[in-house]
């Protein structure tokens, strides 16, 4: 199992969080828990599905999987091998026309987003890449043709900030307040640029600070109450929701 960050080329930077070379020559099926950006996949060998159900459905071998407020099941064929781009909070916006949130909870090809002809190419020469290197340079390439001249929401891009320095626990209120917007249009811009609503992209933010925790010593009441939540009933169907385990049950997987 190969599982390797790369750091983007400069001018993708503060789009892109980082690329992921991922193979395996074992038939796998696992979770997938709600992260903050969207990921575009290439597999350049083997086979992606989705499960669910107990029914897999196969992938588009390029696609994109956007933020969720659910955990996913994907199964790998044996011998796969993919390269994945991990988008910042509000980096996708800079290279398709698609507001995020259409696609928010759902995993696409890309064929949706970008044009047909234009994956293919890049398909093509990534099957015939021989090393990690070649191919994140091709993907590099094909979003940097993509790149659009736009500016920043720097609204939105505060308010992320702001959501990540109280760890995910500050109230939309205090948000509206602090940036000096009304929650209407506030909700409206921050759903477009990042895909989801300020109040599901806090409770993603909180859900991975809780797993960080996880193998601290705490006991799963600390985590509870240093995290906001109003009750340990509330904590646990929060965490069942994003994980499909309650806290108790992940903890011992660790």
């Amino acid at each position: 199992m190969k599982f390797e960050k790369h750091l983007p080329t400069e001018r993708l930077k503060p789009y892109i969080r980082h690329f992921v070379v991922s193979e395996s020559e074992l038939e796998n099926e696992y979770k997938v828990f709600p992260t903050a950006g969207l990921v575009i996949g290439f597999q350049y060998k083997g086979q992606l599905a989705t499960v669910k159900d107990n029914v897999a459905k196969n992938l588009a071998t390029a696609g994109i999987t956007s933020i969720s407020d659910s955990f996913k099941v994907f199964k790998n064929a044996a011998g796969i091998g993919s390269i994945l781009v991990y988008f910042t909070e509000t980096g996708f916006t800079h290279f398709a026309s698609h507001p995020a949130n259409e696609l928010f909870n759902l995993s696409l090809s890309l064929e949706e987003i970008f044009s047909r002809d234009s994956i293919g190419k890049l398909e093509e020469k990534l099957f015939v890449a021989t090393s990690d290197q070649q191919r994140i340079r091709l993907v590099e390439l094909f979003l940097l043709a993509r790149l659009k001249n736009i500016q920043a929401d720097k609204l939105i891009v505060e308010a992320v900030r702001l959501i990540y320095q109280s760890k995910g626990t500050i109230r939309i209120q205090e948000l509206n307040h602090r940036l000096a917007i009304s929650q209407s249009p506030f909700e409206k811009r921050f759903r477009k640029v990042v895909g989801t609503s300020p109040k599901k992209f806090a409770s993603i933010v909180r859900f991975n600070t809780v797993l960080d925790n996880l193998s601290e010593t705490k006991s799963l009441t600390e985590i509870c109450y240093e995290h906001n939540f109003f009750d340990q009933a509330h904590f646990i169907k929060n965490f069942k929701q994003f994980t499909g385990d309650t806290p108790e049950q992940f903890k011992r997987l660790l």
